[in-house]
Formats: C-alpha cells, structure tokens, sequence
C-alpha cells in the first residue's frame, strides 16, 4: 500500500510545483475521511490540484464556484417536479453533490446559510436529507478553497468541520523556471482530445476501506501521546483554540500520515501534520515554533526515521544562489530596483533553506547569510 500512496504522490508532485505539503495533506485527509481546506490567493492551483487528485483516485468528482447568489439545488439537484405535483418532495441528485465522492467547493465561505446548513449534515453525518428520506452519501472528502480566512461570526460552524487548513501562496522567485515549464506542460494536456487516465493506483473503495480500519491498523506508543499532550496544552496557552473533538480526531489524521510512509505505528513525526491546525494566518508562525523543535529532536534521536533531503531542490537552489551572488558581487554598479529585485530573491533562497536540516542545507543558507551581509557593507 505504501507503494501506491507514493505512486499517487509523486504523480502529482510532477505536475503541480512546490505543492508537496498540500499534496500530502490532501491524501492523508482522504484516509482518514475528514475534510480539508486550502486558504489564497488565486491562481495559485487549488482547483486543478484537487481535481487531479479526484482523477488519481478515481473518484466521482463535483465541483463547484459558489457566491453569495447561489442556491441549493446548483449544489444539490433541482427539486424533481413529477414528485412534487404527487405531494412529494424531493431533489434529483444525479451527477450532483450528494452522489459525489470527492467534492470541491471554490470560495465556500461565500455559499449562504441555506446551503452551509446543509453541508454541515453532509460533512458531519455522510448523509443527505433529500424530502422526508435521510439518504446516506458516499463522500470521501470534501475540499473547500478560499482566498482569505472566514471571519464572520456565522462561519464557525462550517470553518471547524474542516480539521485540516493548508495555506498555498504563489511561488518563490526560484521556482519561476520549473514553473513555466510544468505550467506550459499543463496547458498543453488541457489540448488533447483525449487525456491520458492515471494507471490503477487506489480506488474510491479502497479509502472507504481505509478510513473504516485506520485504527486498527497503527498503533499509537505511550512516547507520542504524552508529546501531543504536550504539544495540545501549549496550544491553549497559546490561545489557539483547539476543542476535545479535534484533538481526538487529529489522531486519525497522524495515523493517516504514518500509513503513508508504510508504518504501523505513529510517532513525533507525524506531529507535523498538526501545523495545520490553525485557525487564523497568525498561528501558522506560532504552530510552527511550537512543532518544529519537537520533530527536530525526534529526527535527530531517530536519523533512520528523518525524511530524506530533496537533493535535487538543494542542488537548484544552489545554482540560484551562486546567479545571485554574480549579480549583486559585480564591479558595475546594479541599478536600485535590480538590486531590490536580487535581495527579494535571496530572501526566497535562505526561506527554502531555512527548512533544510541536511548539512548541505545548513553550508547554504551560511552562504546566504554571508553574500547579504557583504551587500550590506558595501
């Protein structure tokens, strides 16, 4: 199984650039049956990510653009008029929402409380209240995008049914290569007649399956609960706001990630997936300065378990850095906007190596730090 969760991975990390964390997230939210939302600006891939997905899978797919116009039965199905002149009602769900085992919803937060109600029912109880029948749907996962955070106070509601919250910003200046060409790549696909299906990989059963057995299948060591419970506390005291209910069911999400990696039990590790647990933008910084140290030191006690270091991505920053190091070391005198221009772009190179643990990460971001203090002095 590990084989085909990676299969799926990395089919679509070649499609889509810099997008491995919302990738990830996206597959360990579909394991364990919970919902997921992906927050910015536009443009930045999030329906085309999470149609790609639905298409690895082979899943039913919906989606949706909605505004504050939009009425139920866009989402849900128009009312079937022949029941209706018997004395009955009832929608005609074909092809729509409730028959859906993927769903994405563009700009959800936008939907009135008509169709947020019934969301709600759908998300929570995997049912669908069609006339006087409670019908169940086969919804795996519901994805949601918005360009901000919800802020009005009756959002609440739909905003916490969506355990995990992936932020997805435009790319940082040394992607802009790989970005023109997986980008161009793209759009000639949406050309052809016909498009290549992905190979049989993992099926819309399989996860069903999955998500009833999760637990049985990983275990979770007296070590990890007591740092989560570490880790929950600090939470509160930080002022995030983290329920009993989520804090129960982040641990099917951590069973998620570690089945990924083929494993059968949990560890620290897998707290990296709590980073996205946040409620407002400004705890993102405060989750990571929270999380980090407690999966550094894991990593280092445990080098046999760290992720490997994504060579290829150290080696293309390394040749951006030494571009950047030949404009801004030149002996003609760089223009005030070229020189803007390069530190922005410096400042893109140590971020990417600031996440970096590996030695050759660390010799980089040194580099880095040497080449602005140089322009600094001069």
């Amino acid at each position: 199984m590990q084989q085909v969760f990676q299969k799926i991975i990395s089919d679509l990390e070649s499609q889509f650039l810099a997008k491995e964390e919302a990738i990830r997230m996206m597959l360990v939210a579909a394991i364990a049956g919970e919902h997921m939302v992906i927050v910015g600006p536009p443009g930045t891939a999030k329906s085309a990510l999470v149609r790609s997905f639905a298409k690895q899978i082979h899943a039913s797919y919906f989606e949706y653009l909605l505004t504050r116009f939009s009425e139920p039965n866009e989402l849900f199905g128009p009312v079937d008029m022949q029941a209706y002149r018997s004395g009955s009602y009832r929608r005609v769900t074909d092809g729509m929402l409730p028959e859906a085992e993927i769903v994405f919803l563009d700009e959800a937060f936008k939907a009135n409380s008509a169709i947020l109600n019934t969301l709600l029912a759908v998300m929570n109880e995997r049912s669908f209240n069609n006339g006087n029948q409670v019908v169940p749907v086969p919804l795996i996962s519901l994805f949601a995008a918005s360009n901000e955070v919800p802020s009005e106070a009756g959002l609440e509601a739909v905003f916490d049914r969506f355990l995990l919250r992936v932020y997805s910003d435009n790319l940082d200046s040394y992607h802009f290569n790989d970005l023109l060409k997986k980008g161009l790549a793209l759009e000639a696909q949406k050309n052809l007649a016909a498009p290549e299906e992905p190979s049989e990989t993992l099926n819309a059963g399989d996860l069903q399956t999955l998500r009833a057995t999760l637990l049985e299948r990983v275990r979770f060591p007296e070590e990890f609960k007591v740092a989560y419970k570490g880790l929950c506390f600090q939470l509160r005291g930080e002022g995030i706001s983290f329920s009993d209910r989520r804090l129960i069911r982040f641990m099917k999400l951590f069973a998620a990630n570690a089945l990924i990696d083929g494993r059968s039990e949990v560890n620290e590790g897998d707290l990296v997936v709590l980073k996205h647990a946040w409620n407002n933008m400004d705890q993102r910084q405060i989750l990571s300065e929270l999380i980090d140290p407690v999966i550094a030191d894991f990593f280092a006690e445990h080098p046999e378990l760290a992720p490997t270091s994504n060579q290829v991505s150290l080696t293309q920053l390394s040749e951006e850095l030494r571009l950047v190091r030949q404009i801004l070391t030149q002996e003609e005198r760089v223009s005030d906007l070229q020189l803007f221009t390069q530190l922005r772009h410096l400042g893109d190179i140590r971020k990417a190596l600031s996440r970096e643990n590996s030695e050759m990460g660390k010799r980089l971001l040194g580099e880095a730090d040497q080449l602005l203090s140089q322009v600094f002095d001069r």
